[in-house]
């Protein structure tokens, strides 16, 4: 235990970068905190930081050290603000990397619903679909559509999405209505910049299909796939969440309504398991709400 409050104090006089400046903050003598320092060095058998009469910097090892005790102190931390914040209302600032066409279209809603419970919490969304580095970039969480890539990332699974296949009236109208997966090769399909891209999985309630799939439209926003169908461009697979609107306003009515294509997972993507109180609320109010 004695190690871990060592570790503590060497991660505060390295931010501080003054053991006097760090004595201060957390209420210590500056002689018991640097012979605190000394006898960590000496329990390492390394130089952590070099000393002079106007700053300290950090050895080689010193810098390797601090790296790893920054983290192991930061989870500590969060471990007992946990602890207190069970009973607490949770606030501070949330930073969250969120998927733009999701954000937009669905999870707003779900948002202003989960601001007006928690007045504590302050907002900042990136809205991007690149995969931010939760390690070096700002983030408490990022939101994902799709399988996250294997990595040393804590992944918790919020919901998966059904997918149907959809297009405008006028466009049925105008090339006619697939009566099997197979007719999709006749028409124009907007398709996703993925791995399924040119195959489209199919599964009714007895078997699963693969088919071929084509047309003058590939993109990378499922937003922008959803306007281009409501624009009579084509067939889109699309999640049923996203498009309730358009259908209910008659701009896209279900084809093929037997078949559905593979369910999209939703992922909420942290450093570690460790979190604080907004960002464990945050995970488990989405989680509800898109189980639902």
């Amino acid at each position: 235990m004695e190690l871990l409050n060592d570790m503590a104090l060497f991660v505060e006089v390295v931010k501080a970068r003054s053991f006097r400046r760090a004595a201060e903050a957390i209420g210590m003598p500056n002689s018991t905190l640097s012979r605190r320092i000394s006898s960590l060095e000496k329990a390492i058998g390394l130089r952590l930081l070099h000393r002079t009469t106007r700053k300290i910097e950090l050895t080689e090892a010193g810098q390797l050290y601090f790296d790893r005790c920054n983290r192991i102190v930061d989870e500590a931390r969060l471990a007992h603000e946990q602890l207190g914040e069970l009973l607490a209302q949770p606030s501070g600032v949330l930073h969250a990397s969120l998927p733009v066409d999701l954000a937009n279209i669905f999870l707003a809603p779900l948002i202003a619903e989960f601001a007006n419970l928690y007045p504590g919490i302050s907002f900042e969304f990136d809205l991007t679909p690149r995969r931010v580095d939760l390690v070096t970039e700002p983030f408490d969480v990022a939101i994902r559509m799709g399988e996250p890539p294997s990595s040393n990332l804590i992944a918790r699974r919020l919901a998966s999405l059904p997918r149907y296949l959809y297009a405008s009236p006028q466009y049925i109208e105008r090339f006619g209505e697939p009566s099997q997966p197979a007719d999709l090769v006749r028409h124009e399909c907007l398709r996703l910049r993925t791995t399924e891209a040119n195959t489209w999985t199919l599964n009714d309630a007895t078997k699963t299909v693969d088919v071929a799939v084509g047309g003058r439209f590939l993109l990378n926003s499922v937003g922008m796939i959803r306007r281009l169908a409501t624009l009579d461009l084509g067939i889109a697979v699309l999640a049923e969440t996203i498009i309730g609107d358009d259908v209910a306003n008659g701009l896209l009515r279900r084809v093929l309504p037997q078949w559905q294509a593979t369910p999209i997972p939703v992922y909420a993507i942290t450093e570690t398991r460790l979190l604080p109180a907004k960002t464990q609320r945050f995970i488990e109010f989405l989680r509800e709400r898109l189980e639902h």
